[in-house]
Formats: C-alpha cells, structure tokens, sequence
C-alpha cells in the first residue's frame, strides 16, 4: 500500500519500508520503475552527495528516460550543497551534512531548483572510518514532492562500494513505492 505524504516531513518506521523494499529486490528494475514514471507523467530531478551519481545513472539507464528525468547534482562537498542546491549553511551546521534535515533540503531544492514534481537525495557515510561520531552505513534519504516530504534514516553494512550501491537501491526504492510499485506487484500476484 501506498504511503501518503504529508504537508509536513515524516518519518516511516525503517521496519515497514525495508518490509517492503526487500520483498521485492530483484522484481524492481530500472524498467519497471521507467513504467512507472512515464505511466504517471512524473519529473524528477536528484541531488546526491553519499551515491555521487549512482541514482542518476540507475535513471537515466533506461531509453526514454528524459521524458521524466530532467537531471541532477553531485553535491559531494558541503559547499556545492549550499552554491548549487541551496542547502542553508546554517543547516549544515546546526544538524552536519550527514543528517535528516540536509537530506530533507537537498530533495526539496532539487525540485525546486529543477521545477520537477519529485525530489530524490541521498547523503551518508560509506566509510571506512567513523567521521564526526557517525558510524559508516548512517544513511539518509528524502523524496519530497509538492505536498511534502518523506526521508528515511537507515544503517547499511558492507564495504564502502557495497553502502553506496545500497544507498543507491533504497533511494530507487523509496521512489518506487511512492509511485505505487507495491500495488504493482500486489495486483499482478492477485491476477496470476
């Protein structure tokens, strides 16, 4: 089932989304969700500092993909997030680059930097050593359209490739189940 957003930013308990996204590794490919967003008429552009370009990659894979993927910013270092994506420095600050509230601004400015009707972005920690207190897999997420925001915080294991693939995957992921990709599945079991 499909989670609403809210008018404000809210958090899913990271057992129900990983539920999710985990039953159907393997059936989401970068085809399905291609359908999915040309099915809906949907934009989307990213900003990704921890994946640097692995999202962008996975959607722009697809032929056609630029009827729905306007592009994106590798925001690696702290001061492209404020220059290019408009992330306010003070923000960074106050919460560090690794953390929900960044995450949150990032999908929201990419949006509005890039006037499409989804935000996706991704920042963390890959590794190998803690940074700052924060132990490598410490991963945020964010989606945000024009009715809200969504972010997820979750803790990835592996090497620090193996992080960003996954960090990469459960972005699409979050992506998938908004669109509905869930009930995708859910119908095309009940139909078999």
């Amino acid at each position: 089932m499909k989670e609403q957003l809210s008018a404000h930013t809210s958090e899913v308990k990271l057992e129900s989304f990983f539920t999710k996204v985990l039953s159907v590794i393997g059936r989401t490919t970068d085809l399905q969700l291609a359908s999915l967003m040309q099915k809906g008429h949907h934009t989307i552009a990213v900003a990704e500092s921890l994946t640097a370009g692995m999202v962008c990659s996975r959607l722009a894979n697809v032929a056609r993909s630029s009827e729905y993927f306007l592009g994106g910013i590798v925001c690696y270092h702290n001061r492209i997030k404020v220059v290019e994506v408009g992330v306010p420095a003070a923000l960074i600050s106050k919460h560090g680059p690794v953390s929900k509230e960044v995450a949150v601004s990032m999908a929201e400015n990419i949006r509005k930097k890039f006037k499409t009707e989804i935000g996706l972005s991704t920042t963390g920690l890959a590794g190998p050593k803690n940074e700052e207190g924060l132990h490598p897999g410490l991963v945020y997420i964010a989606l945000a359209t024009h009715q809200g925001c969504e972010f997820k915080e979750i803790h990835l294991q592996g090497t620090r490739n193996e992080i960003r693939r996954k960090a990469a995957q459960a972005c699409l992921g979050l992506l998938w189940l908004h669109l509905g990709g869930d009930e995708v599945v859910q119908n095309a079991a009940k139909a078999s």
